[in-house]
Order: C-alpha cells, then sequence, then structure tokens
C-alpha cells in the first residue's frame, strides 16, 4: 500500500514526549541520547520531563520534534517498508527530510535548532502574531488580510490547513484588524494564537537569511523518495532544490491541504503521521477523507499498525 508520511510541526509538542518510547525501544532511547550529544544540552530531559514553558520555546520545541519523529521513525524501522512519499508541516520538512535520507540527523537537528533561534530572534525585532481562522476559503482570508494590510502593518495567509482552517500571520495591528475583517465576512471562530513571531510572513525575513547562511555548509543528499514541498505543494526530489526551498519556506505560506491533494494525486493510498500528536491525522478527516490516516507517537500506537 503506498503510504505518504507525515511529520508535525511546532504545537505538536508536549511534556513527557518520548517517554515511554524510550523507556520500551533502545532505538528511541538512543535518538534521545544522541540529540543530547549534538546540543550539548540534555533536550531529552526537558522533552519528557518539562518544563512545558521552557519546550514550548522555540528553539526548543523545534529539535524536539525532529527528535521525536527520528525516534520513532528508528523504532518502525523496515517493517513498514519503503515509504512511497513524505510531507511536513513547517518545521516537519526536516524531519521529513531526514527520513528520506537529504538530510542526516544531526545537521538537521543542529539547523533546527538554529531556525529556532533565528525565528525567536526575528521577532523579538519585529513583533507580530498569528491567529486561526474557521469557517472562511482560502481565497476569503487572503481578500480579509489584503483589506487590512497598510502602511502601518501587513498581515498574510501563513497556514493553509484545510478547508475553512486557514492561519494567518503578521504585525499585531494588521492582524487585530484582520479577525475583525473576518468576523464580519462570516468566520464561524477566530482564535488568537501565542507564538513568539509572525512565522511564514515577511517578518521572517532577517531569520531567512540567518538560515541560509546556517545551510550553506550543510550536505543535502537526492531524497530517497519524493519529499512535497510547503512552499510549492510539489514533490521534491533534488537536494539543492530542498535546500532553497526550507529557506523560502519561512516567508511562504504551508500550502498544506494543497501538498496533501498532491500526494493523493501522485498514488498514496494511506498516510501514517510520524511523532508527537495528531494534528495531521485530524486535518486529514477533510484533506484526505476516506483515506487511512494514523499517528503514530508513543508504544501504544504501534498497535494501530499491527506491530
Amino acid at each position: 500500500m503506498p503510504t505518504g508520511l507525515l511529520f508535525p510541526g511546532q504545537g505538536s509538542q508536549y511534556e513527557g514526549m518520548g517517554l515511554e518510547l524510550s523507556a520500551a525501544f533502545p532505538e528511541a532511547r538512543r535518538t534521545f541520547e544522541e540529540v543530547d550529544e549534538i546540543l550539548g544540552i540534555s533536550l531529552s530531559t526537558l522533552m519528557t520531563m518539562g518544563p512545558r514553558e521552557e519546550l514550548t520555546e522555540t528553539r526548543n520545541a523545534q529539535p524536539a520534534l525532529l527528535t521525536h519523529s527520528v525516534a520513532v521513525l528508528r523504532v518502525l524501522g523496515d517493517r513498514l517498508g519503503e515509504p512511497a512519499m513524505a510531507a511536513g508541516h513547517s518545521l516537519g520538512e526536516f524531519s521529513a527530510h531526514v527520513a528520506a535520507g537529504t538530510l542526516r540527523f544531526d545537521d538537521a537537528v543542529r539547523a533546527v535548532r538554529a531556525r529556532g533561534e533565528l525565528m525567536f530572534e526575528a521577532g523579538q525585532r519585529r513583533p507580530g502574531t498569528m491567529a486561526a481562522i474557521l469557517g472562511l476559503d482560502e481565497a476569503e482570508v487572503e481578500a480579509v488580510c489584503a483589506a487590512a494590510s497598510d502602511s502601518s502593518g501587513v498581515v498574510v495567509p501563513a497556514n493553509l490547513n484545510s478547508s475553512g482552517q486557514v492561519v494567518i500571520s503578521g504585525d499585531v495591528g494588521a492582524v487585530e484588524r484582520a479577525l475583525e475583517g473576518a468576523r464580519e465576512a462570516g468566520a464561524k471562530r477566530v482564535i488568537p494564537l501565542h507564538v513568539s513571531g509572525a512565522f511564514h510572513s515577511p517578518l521572517m525575513e532577517p531569520a531567512q537569511e540567518g538560515l541560509r547562511e546556517a545551510l550553506e555548509s550543510v550536505k543535502f543528499d537526492r531524497p530517497r523518495f519524493p519529499v512535497v514541498s510547503n512552499v510549492t505543494a510539489r514533490a521534491v526530489v533534488e537536494g539543492e532544490e530542498a535546500r532553497e526551498l526550507l529557506v523560502e519556506q519561512l516567508t511562504s505560506p504551508v500550502r498544506w491541504s494543497e501538498s496533501i491533494r498532491r500526494m493523493v494525486d501522485l498514488g498514496c493510498d494511506r498516510f501514517l503521521e510520524i511523532g508527537a500528536g495528531s494534528v495531521l491525522t485530524g486535518l486529514n478527516r477533510r484533506n484526505a477523507k476516506g483515506f487511512e490516516s494514523i499517528s503514530v507517537g508513543e508504544p501504544a500506537d504501534l498497535s494501530k499498525l499491527g506491530l
């Protein structure tokens, strides 16, 4: 059965992530020990014991989520066979490229640690925020954002998650205007998000340049299987293309629903969400209706796969 792997992004982290996994499987335990050695900090303790506030920090959440996903992959090993393709939501695209062999685990860990720090710094330099809009389609949200943007601030669609769920990002005042406009346009609900910056918006341009520099010395191999890009919603099959798209991603919208449709069009019959939480599996109730979607992050989840 052609399987698409999905990898979660920031926001899916939770205190205790990987605790049962590392206790049950030596492959997972070794992965957590490896990330501690790579970063020179006890990230594994932060993942399993918290505190939650520190784990949620962008610089910690990103390598934690990647590490958890890689630990699950190593536990699964070759029992699922070769995936048909993969995709990851924002930070999760790095995890997808580790799964595909484009990036080595250690290089990816260092890159996403730097990515998190750069995104936080960009947010401090030009404060911004994000919010979810439910009940409007992408075109309606785009119109709301265009009307709310002016010389005092900009707001753009940032995460095109599913039909009727779009996250916007930008300057605080512009986001507030957009939320009022969304209510007037008939949005079912608007939800301000607690974030440290306006991710996937023009406000992240300083982080983009820093990430480009950080990735210059990183080796990108040809993926063993295609990875669908957040930026283009097309399959990436070359390492150098992956490098540039991971940089562009910081200021581009995450075209998630379109990415899932692309994977279905390319032949995926089922999806496995690898790592923390089940956000992407939930989104697939709309994005891939009728297709099997399973989240795998802790030992109990392996029974869903008959393992």
